[in-house]
């Protein structure tokens, strides 16, 4: 009975030591949905100022307003960034029981629903722009679609506004439903893109301008949309003198500082420089649905400056992930991944 009641009193320490533990990881975890929150709340206000003219934030501290609404709207855009705060420490203070390893993985899973969404989306987009594509350049869209429907087609606000749009939306559903991030068969779909250029042009003397954007837009997806995977799976580049080396509570001093410092504030400005304004990089062709000079090319070279958005909003919540991690085997956690087989990168 004694030695019993030694083991139950060892496990309810240690699982007193493990509450501990996780609960003195609050601030960390605080910090790493705090800059999620913000991001959020930050690309929202961007949609509510330049795609349905509220005014923004910058009335409130002496700056110009996007259109004539009142300033009221302003203080409620605010609020959306206080709310996103409140929501953020309560989630925290409510599951403090969680691990900082649990919460970057918990993290990183929803970084891969927006990642499996957004692959989905350039597949489907992709696709169907090229149906379109042809079928103008070969002159049998009116025939399929009718007159007035293929003259709309042909303006790049409308396929945008009434096409692309409802397969991006698409999109998210069919990411809640498939566990793959696809972008390993969207690397094979480039290259059967890049392959039907060479068969056009070299063996049946076709080829017109949509192939190439579609293998551009294809590639361009791929590149941006698989950094924040590659991330994960540490497989980017890394010059390496000392890192091997190291402890596993230096390198994750190294992660740490390189996942606030160096990744955190490079996405953060990507989006401020390119999201900052109506005329910014961003924002100014995706608000014009922008296209190439080719006109029967694909119509998508805005949802292209849109990638730059995506890419920093998949590396900072991926870069969040990794400083979570990078804490963990900072304070010794158990459960760590094991960096030596990646040091090599």
């Amino acid at each position: 009975m004694t030695a019993m009641g030694g083991v139950e009193d060892g496990v309810s320490a240690g699982g007193t030591s493990s509450q501990g533990t996780h609960k003195s990881a609050v601030p960390y975890r605080t910090f790493g949905w705090l800059v999620l929150v913000v991001m959020a709340a930050f690309v929202l206000n961007n949609y509510l100022t330049y795609w349905q003219d509220l005014p923004g934030v910058a009335p409130i501290f002496g700056g110009a307003a996007n259109g004539s609404m009142p300033i009221i709207w302003s203080w409620l855009q605010l609020g959306l960034y206080a709310a996103f705060v409140i929501w953020a420490v309560m989630h925290v203070q409510r599951t403090k029981t969680v691990s900082l390893r649990d919460d970057s993985k918990r993290i990183s899973n929803i970084n891969a629903y927006l990642i499996r969404a957004m692959f989905w989306a350039v597949l489907l987009v992709g696709l169907t722009d090229s149906v379109i594509s042809f079928l103008r350049v070969e002159g049998l869209l009116a025939a399929v679609v009718g007159e007035d429907l293929a003259s709309s087609l042909g303006r790049s606000q409308f396929r945008g506004a009434y096409v692309h749009m409802p397969l991006v939306g698409l999109s998210f559903v069919i990411a809640a439903f498939t566990r793959t991030l696809g972008f390993i068969w969207l690397a094979l779909l480039v290259v059967m893109a890049e392959l039907m250029i060479v068969i056009g042009r070299f063996i049946l003397s076709y080829e017109q301008a949509f192939m190439a954007d579609l293998v551009r837009f294809w590639y361009a997806a791929l590149f941006l949309f698989a950094s924040a995977y590659t991330l994960l799976e540490e497989g980017h580049v890394r010059v390496d003198v000392f890192y091997a080396g190291m402890k596993a509570k230096t390198k994750g001093y190294v992660n740490a500082f390189g996942s606030l410092f160096l990744g955190m504030t490079l996405c953060a400005v990507i989006l401020y420089i390119g999201m900052g304004g109506k005329q910014n990089a961003i924002n100014a062709p995706m608000l014009a649905y922008e296209v190439t000079q080719a006109g029967f090319g694909l119509y998508v070279k805005y949802l292209m400056a849109g990638f730059l958005g995506v890419f920093a909003v998949t590396m900072m919540v991926q870069f969040v992930s990794y400083f979570l991690e990078a804490v963990a085997d900072i304070r010794g956690e158990p459960g760590g991944r094991d960096h030596s087989s990646t040091a090599a990168h």
